[in-house]
Formats: C-alpha cells, sequence, structure tokens
C-alpha cells in the first residue's frame, strides 16, 4: 500500500509540474496602477531615408505626358517590383530625369517630396510628387508562430501589428521579455518589452523603427521540449499506470 500511495503521489507532483503555468504570463495588456494616467503612444517617430532604400515616386502634373518621363509606370499602382523604384546610392542621392542628383538621406518622406516637387516646377505645371519608401521592413524572430521579414508600405508599423503579422506569439513565447534591436546612430540599442500589461501601448519602442528586430524569447516549457521532457513524460506515465496495475493484480 505504501509503494502505491507514493506512486499516485509521484504522479501527481508530475503532472502539476507539467500542467501549472501562471495565468498572468497567458493574458497580454492586464491593467496596472498606471492605467489611470493615460499616457499617450509615442507616435512621433518618421522614418527617414538611408543609403539603399528604395523610393515608390509617381509624379503628375497639369500635363500627364510630360509627367510620365518621370515614372516608372503609367499608374502609382504598377510601382510593385523592387526594380522600379528609385534607389537612393550610398552618397544618399537619387537620379531622375532631367534634374539629375537629388540628395534625399536624412530627409523624411514629406521633406523628400517638398525637395523633388520643388526641383521639378522648372518642367512641370502644378507638379505633384507621391513618394515612399517601399522597403520599410522589420525582422521578427523567436516564438512567434511565423518568423521572418515583413515589409510595410506605410512606413508605420506598432510592435502588436508586428507580432498579429507573425501569426501571435507561440505557446512557448515569453510575453513579458519581448527584446526590440535596433539601430541607433551607428550602435545597437536593447530594449525588453513587457507585452503582459498595458504599459506596453505608452512605451518607446510601441512604434518600430525600420529595420529593428523584434524576438521573443522562449519561456521555461521551451526548455523542457528541447530536453525531451514532453517526449519522456507520457512514457512515464504509462509505465507508472502499469506498475500501479501489475502491483494492485499481485496484492489480491
Amino acid at each position: 500500500m505504501k509503494i502505491i500511495r507514493l506512486s499516485i503521489l509521484f504522479l501527481l507532483i508530475l503532472t502539476g509540474l507539467y500542467s501549472c503555468y501562471p495565468y498572468k504570463k497567458i493574458v497580454l495588456f492586464q491593467p496596472t496602477m498606471q492605467d489611470t494616467l493615460n499616457k499617450p503612444n509615442d507616435d512621433s517617430y518618421r522614418p527617414v531615408i538611408q543609403p539603399n532604400d528604395i523610393l515608390d515616386i509617381f509624379v503628375t502634373s497639369t500635363s500627364p505626358e510630360a509627367s510620365q518621363y518621370f515614372n516608372y509606370s503609367k499608374t502609382s499602382d504598377e510601382n510593385s517590383g523592387m526594380a522600379n523604384g528609385y534607389l537612393v546610392d550610398l552618397r544618399g542621392e537619387i537620379q531622375i530625369a532631367f534634374i539629375g542628383s537629388v540628395k534625399v538621406a536624412g530627409l523624411n518622406s514629406a521633406f523628400a517630396r517638398d525637395t523633388i516637387s520643388m526641383k521639378l516646377s522648372k518642367y512641370l505645371v502644378s507638379p505633384s510628387v507621391k513618394l515612399s519608401i517601399r522597403n520599410f521592413k522589420v525582422t521578427i524572430l523567436g516564438e512567434v508562430n511565423h518568423p521572418g521579414i515583413y515589409t510595410v508600405q506605410n512606413e508605420k508599423l506598432t510592435i502588436t501589428e508586428a507580432i498579429g503579422l507573425a501569426g501571435d506569439f507561440t505557446v512557448f513565447g515569453k510575453k513579458e521579455m519581448v527584446l526590440v534591436i535596433r539601430d541607433s546612430l551607428g550602435y545597437k540599442t536593447y530594449t525588453k518589452v513587457n507585452m503582459n500589461n498595458r504599459e506596453v501601448f505608452a512605451s518607446v519602442n510601441y512604434t518600430l523603427h525600420s529595420n529593428d528586430l523584434v524576438y521573443v524569447e522562449p519561456n521555461r516549457k521551451k526548455r523542457f521540449e528541447g530536453e525531451n521532457y514532453y517526449r519522456v513524460f507520457p512514457t512515464i506515465l504509462s509505465a507508472m499506470a502499469f506498475i500501479l496495475s501489475v502491483l494492485q493484480v499481485t496484492k489480491k
């Protein structure tokens, strides 16, 4: 009888270790003491054009025929291939027909658009320029369902949207330890974001920058899986159940 009791106790302990996972580590955006402060989002970030960026530029004016000289296609919707964009060279310049070199590195989309419009005014009447950074992208790795590199056309992506694009966390994702790696003035910065509470919406990393890397760390369950605990555990349960059955038969 003593052996049976010890076996049952051992089974209960193993089951508890296997299945117990704190509820607070599952639910996202939990309330905090600072919720009443109603902190605003960090919405000040505007991507800046850098060398090797590819720009979508579409020009219109009162003369469609003249405007066509500055466009790769007849409509802005056709600029889908990377080969049809304006490549920013290592000097931070792009080459536009008739105009020549235009310095755009260090400018955001709005300032670059105004700069090009001003230069086009020598050749076109009432020129209008549509400009966007085509290769605005972030990399999402770790415990998400679809890790990879994601390109965003609207030049803006939040960390919640990034996790959504990657198919949400896996069951092994450590939501309180999401690492954002960013290039800042030639240096790498490493900041951890806690997705379990609502403070994430006021974080400086809520709005991602182009070329950011988001890494979701694995939790302890992932470590157990890596050590084959998840495969061994059912075998242990089966063996213990068999031993208990044999003991019960022999007692009779």
